[in-house]
């Protein structure tokens, strides 16, 4: 056998140790045991706040509109909104707890603050002013809710402040009927707006009324303060017929006659107008003063006089009343005021037997005609200037 020299010796062991140093690595290339490796480093995102529908800082927030808090991530865990008093705004979630929306109006001249958490840990708070407005105002509505009224009856809406905007005003305004009529608004004064149809209503008609005031703009810093609502119905058509040639008041039930009487109508320096009548308040017992129209107690044609079963027909003093004092002149001479006198016993049968809205027509008289104005001749007014209509928008600012 051949020996092997110490040169030789030392290469092959030298090969070897190579080989030990191959044979431990890893065939896919990963660490050997025991090699140090530096440990990843890691980021940690934060949880997004949830997002409310009114931006931190606002001011002039219209308080009829709702707010709303939206979850970015994950639910809302607690919403709260309080104004500055500390009182909490009524709210809802919605089923699946990501949208919190406010459940009752918000109020005029406020600061409110939300804090908002959702599920995730994230926190968020807005705080944010209402409108301030120059001056509010409510609106009344006639006929009144749940009424009966005549097919002559319109609808009233008087604000308790000028409108200066008035399409602003009608906007707000739905009357829906049943069945369905064509009607429109037609503005008396810059307080009082009126809507009807062409024609007289048809009797059974029901009538509803919205009227969604609250935060609405109406012109000069004034602003819509509550919201209102009527509903009425239509009942029996029933039309009196003055007329001044055979001075009597013929009064008809769905088209049948029902009852004449004798009349004094105004004598010829205070003839009784002419026109469309829609019959208005009822008094059993009232006194009557020649001062409220101008003509003082004192003149010689003054009067303050107590009178029974009066049954108003316009705003400028004329009522179907009892006169017993004038039932020599009834059915033959006028001699009254402008009013319609009857008798007693005839005045009372009047207004057992007519309601709000129902339609007294006076013809043949030498006293002009009553004015659509006046708050009870609005049927004198002509439809096409009624449809017309008479609203103006406000001047831009």
């Amino acid at each position: 056998m051949q020996r092997l020299t110490r040169s030789v010796f030392t290469a092959v062991a030298t090969l070897a140790a190579g080989s030990l140093v191959l044979a431990g690595c890893s065939p896919l290339g990963e660490p050997a045991t025991g090699e140090t490796v530096a440990e990843k480093s890691t980021t940690t995102k934060a949880p997004v706040p949830a997002v409310a529908s009114v931006r931190d800082g606002a001011t002039g927030y219209n308080p009829a509109n709702p707010v709303t808090v939206k979850a970015v991530e994950g639910t809302l865990k607690e919403v709260v909104m309080t104004n500055q008093d500390g009182k909490v705004v009524q709210a809802e979630y919605s089923a699946d707890r990501t949208t919190w929306t406010t459940a009752e109006d918000l109020g005029y001249f406020r600061t409110y603050t939300i804090q908002a958490t959702t599920s995730e840990g994230a926190t968020s708070t807005t705080v944010f002013d209402t409108i301030t407005p120059d001056a509010t105002t409510n609106v009344a509505l006639s006929p009144l809710e749940g009424s009966t009224v005549g097919v002559g009856q319109t609808i009233g809406f008087r604000f308790g402040q000028p409108i200066e905007d008035r399409e602003a005003a009608q906007e707000v305004i739905t009357v829906t009927t049943n069945p369905p009529v064509e009607g429109a608004f037609y503005w008396l004064n810059d307080y009082e707006l009126r809507w009807r149809p062409e024609h007289f209503w048809k009797p059974g008609t029901t009538v509803d009324v919205d009227v969604d005031l609250y935060g609405t703009h109406l012109g000069e810093g004034l602003w819509g303060n509550k919201r209102n609502h009527t509903s009425f119905t239509i009942g029996d058509e029933v039309i009196a017929v003055a007329d001044d040639n055979t001075k009597t008041i013929t009064i008809s039930r769905n088209g049948q006659v029902i009852n004449t009487m004798p009349t004094s109508m105004g004598r010829p320096d205070f003839a009784t107008p002419q026109g469309t009548y829609i019959i208005g308040d009822q008094y059993p017992d009232i006194v009557m003063d020649s001062s409220t129209f101008g003509l003082a107690v004192t003149d010689p044609n003054g009067y303050r006089t107590d009178v029974k079963y009066a049954t108003q027909m316009s705003y400028s003093g004329i009522f179907v009343h009892a006169a017993p004092w004038s039932v020599w002149a009834q059915g033959s001479q006028n001699t009254s005021h402008g009013c319609l006198n009857v008798s007693t016993e005839n005045a009372k049968w009047f207004m057992d037997n007519t309601k709000r809205g129902d339609i007294v027509v006076v013809k043949n008289t030498v006293g002009g005609t009553l004015s659509g104005y006046d708050g009870l001749g609005d049927w004198n007014i002509p439809w096409e200037t009624w449809k017309a209509g008479n609203a103006t928008p406000a001047p831009a600012e």
